[in-house]
């Protein structure tokens, strides 16, 4: 019976990823077991690892799926500003994701699926770093889009672990961070060129 229920399930892939991600949202990826997972998508003990192989499998296509995610979000964002607010809104709307994205001990670092998507995402982030210092290039710019990229992700950071509910007291957090990036990076150009910058492409 069980083995009919795991070649009939339909998107096993699928199904399997989606209880990983409430696992993670709920307890964090700490918390993941294969066998636990199988339980909750009704499938045999067996069945994730045909498709995972292994649990750093499994985290591994999650944090593929969500950079790919990421990506398409920030691709939407017309400048600075604006991607910095997709960044700490995908943040929000997709916690489990994120908390494994940026957590390399967790996957396997030579993935062509993970390699591909945190290289789209990646670029999203430091096209046109030019656009945040007067040197247009070289360690300034560099630097610049280092800050950029550190004061989302630390903004977005904080507010998942509850270190702003005081602070952001109700606000619309994308909100809040427009005025921040606003007190540090001063009001920026609306032009497609500008972007965020990440240490990871160095």
């Amino acid at each position: 019976m069980t083995s009919e229920r795991t070649y009939h399930h339909g998107d096993l892939r699928r199904a399997v990823l989606t209880a990983a991600l409430d696992v993670i949202a709920a307890d964090g990826p700490d918390a993941l077991s294969l066998r636990d997972l199988a339980r909750r998508a009704g499938v045999s003990h067996a069945a994730p690892a045909h498709h995972f192989k292994d649990r750093t499998g499994l985290l591994t296509a999650v944090a593929a799926e969500g950079y790919t995610l990421f990506a398409d979000a920030l691709a939407q964002a017309p400048d600075l500003r604006e991607r910095g607010v997709a960044y700490v809104r995908f943040a929000t709307g997709h916690p489990a994701y994120f908390q494994v994205m940026f957590r390399p001990e967790l996957h396997r670092a030579d993935d062509p699926g993970l390699l591909a998507a945190k290289a789209r995402a990646t670029e999203a982030l430091r096209t046109g770093v030019s656009g945040l210092s007067d040197a247009g290039r070289g360690d300034d710019a560099r630097l610049a889009g280092i800050a950029a990229w550190s004061l989302a992700h630390g903004f977005a950071t904080l507010l998942l672990s509850g270190n702003l509910d005081g602070p952001v007291d109700g606000r619309d957090p994308a909100e809040v961070f427009r005025v921040l990036a606003g007190l540090l990076f001063g009001e920026q150009p609306r032009s497609p060129a500008s972007g965020l910058t990440s240490p990871e492409s160095s």
